[in-house]
């Protein structure tokens, strides 16, 4: 059953904000403080496929809700800050009362 293009995107943004996290503070001081190189290989492999899963849903919910440009702008922008994945979401969930799925 596909989701409701919205909750596919809050969905999938968690995953993509949560990898980030990973990445940022576990992975990659593993990788420099601790001489982990493959830490930040399996952490940044996971995260691409994550947030390429993102970027698609972006897609996906744009085309389907029809919505202005700018969620779709934001939502790429808040990809690469930290937590950003998480303020965004907060908007989406007010966002998804308001528009229905077409």
């Amino acid at each position: 059953m596909l989701q409701k293009p919205i909750t596919l995107l809050r969905i999938t943004g968690f995953f993509d904000g949560m990898s980030l996290l990973i990445l940022l503070a576990i992975a990659m001081p593993l990788k420099y403080a601790g001489g982990v190189d493959i830490a930040v290989t399996i952490a940044g492999s996971i995260h691409g496929v994550i947030f390429m899963a993102y970027v698609l849903a972006i897609a996906y919910a744009a085309l389907r809700v029809k919505w202005n440009i700018k969620w779709s702008l934001a939502g790429l922008v808040v990809a690469v800050i930290p937590f950003g994945n998480f303020v965004y979401d907060r908007k989406l969930k007010v966002a998804e009362a308001t528009y229905g799925m077409k």
